[in-house]
């Protein structure tokens, strides 16, 4: 079979020169690469000549990731490191010209494109003086990539945190970066200054995947949270405790997590004595990009309030979601909310429809959205997705009613919260779902939670985060005010009530 395909390949390759077809050229070459090892390099090397002749970005980042691995086990660094990062801008290229239908291409993605930033990432943090900025930027790229490829777009409006202007104090950024054989955290303090710490990837794994089954499980509420700690102890430990030492007192904290960790609480890690959160307030963002963080001013406490506190029973139907039953206290929600803005406009149960949602976005500028449903976030665009009376709206979805919206308002949504929501059981990248909705939104900052939390205590939280926000206290430090507020509550304090609410976006 093997002398088969080098037949057919060599065939390829004189039809190929006879047409003068650059493009078999190259792949005719790159197959036979491909299938003579020896001669590998030599073949990989006139592949890529000829995809660079008719610049074929889509085939040319396939030969400039053959030759840096076999330049990587050469030893020769410095062009393993030049093929690595030509690949990555092809596929930057290739990425702004995919057709955003394009199923096969979209569905690849993690599989073919993922390991070149990552191999090219473990190459760069190998370097005896590790080049941490290019680090982070790579990553960065990645994570935007993993974002456009969920939503199925390109050209999102985010800029890198380096880049934001006009703040009070920048901020301490802890990016922590999953590289298969290792767990690199590096910290980006308000100087500018970078520190970075390796831990055992093995480790972090198995205590993240333990802490995830709790936190998943139907029965957290019930398990005893000194059950819980080891591992949110065992996790601090890995990856905070390393950099400990230059990190800031207290103030917020921003972290750019990997797709395997952006389902953890990050507040819940715990350093023997207390919280994360009881020391800082704390923001997720991906690939260190948001929009512009900006304060909620009290002339925007203007919300559209949308809540099924019942269910139509046509929904119920569709099976989309285990146990899905009508949610408590979301009438009571609803009302701490409208007494905490200046002004709002409500679409309760039958009301709350997916025309009704899309009409009000269309037609009112709402610096707020807040939708208080049963909703799921998942790795796959089409299985996140939230409940209005008639309809279960997913991510792509969601955007068709916020595209008119955006176009009415410059500034787009300043705050979207979707409360009674949680990742998909089982899924690390569910939280993926989470940012996805938050870009298509156009929203400056999320608030979301990661497991299906109690109605009572959410409702409270809600009342004391708004409380916050009319104080003006900026978003992030609201959220964790109103979480140590449960915290405090005797009947709140165990981890289910607080732990799963996330800020994902601008933390001010």
């Amino acid at each position: 079979l093997h002398s088969v395909a080098i037949v057919y390949a060599k065939s390829a390759l004189q039809t190929a020169q006879s047409t003068n077809n650059h493009r078999l050229k190259s792949e005719s070459f790159g197959t036979l690469g491909k299938l003579n090892p020896k001669q590998s390099q030599t073949y990989f090397e006139q592949a890529l000549s000829q995809a660079q002749s008719v610049r074929a970005s889509d085939i040319a980042y396939q030969w400039q990731q053959k030759l840096g691995n076999l330049y990587q086990k050469q030893k020769r660094t410095e062009a393993a490191l030049q093929a690595y990062g030509a690949a990555i801008e092809n596929i930057t290229q290739v990425r702004r010209n995919l057709l955003p239908n394009n199923a096969d291409l979209q569905f690849s993605f993690q599989e073919k494109v993922e390991p070149i930033y990552r191999e090219y990432m473990r190459l760069l943090l190998a370097s005896p003086n590790p080049d941490l900025k290019r680090v982070i930027q790579t990553n960065e790229r990645l994570q935007i990539a993993q974002l456009e490829n969920f939503l199925q777009c390109g050209n999102l409006d985010i800029i890198p945190l380096n880049e934001v202007k006009n703040l009070p104090s920048a901020p301490t950024v802890v990016h922590i970066i999953d590289l298969d054989e290792s767990v690199e955290i590096i910290l980006q303090l308000a100087d500018g200054s970078l520190h970075s710490h390796s831990a055992d990837s093995k480790l972090v794994k198995t205590n993240v995947d333990n802490l995830l089954e709790i936190l998943q499980s139907l029965r957290l509420s019930s398990t005893a949270e000194i059950d819980i700690l080891p591992f949110p102890r065992s996790l601090y430990d890995l990856l905070i405790a390393p950099i400990k030492t230059y990190l800031p007192s207290s103030g917020t904290l921003v972290f750019t997590l990997d797709a395997s960790f952006q389902s953890l609480p990050i507040g819940l890690l715990h350093d023997g004595n207390d919280y994360l959160l009881k020391y800082y307030s704390i923001a997720q963002t991906l690939g260190s990009k948001v929009r512009q963080p900006k304060l909620l001013l009290k002339d925007q406490l203007r919300a559209l309030i949308g809540g099924l506190s019942e269910i139509n029973p046509s929904i119920r139907t569709l099976n989309v979601l285990e146990n899905m039953e009508a949610l408590p206290k979301v009438k009571e929600e609803i009302e701490y909310v409208k007494q905490q803005t200046s002004s709002s406009k409500v679409l309760l149960n039958e009301k709350f429809t997916s025309q009704a949602l899309g009409q009000q976005l269309s037609s009112f500028n709402f610096p707020i959205v807040h939708l208080t449903t049963h909703a799921q976030f998942s790795s796959e665009a089409k299985r996140t997705m939230f409940f209005t009376w008639d309809k279960a709206i997913n991510a792509l979805e969601f955007y068709s009613l916020l595209k008119f919206s955006a176009r009415s308002n410059e500034d787009g949504i300043e705050l979207l919260v979707l409360s009674a929501c949680q990742t998909a059981k089982g899924n690390k990248r569910s939280a993926l779902g989470i940012a996805g909705v938050a870009a298509q939104a156009g929203a400056r900052s999320t608030v979301a939670t990661l497991w299906k939390v109690d109605a009572d205590s959410t409702a409270l939280l809600m009342e004391q985060f708004y409380k916050n926000l009319k104080n003006g206290v900026p978003k992030a430090e609201a959220l964790r005010q109103a979480q140590l507020n449960l915290i405090s509550d005797s009947r709140y304090s165990h981890p289910y009530f607080w732990a799963g609410f996330i800020l994902v976006g601008g933390w001010l």
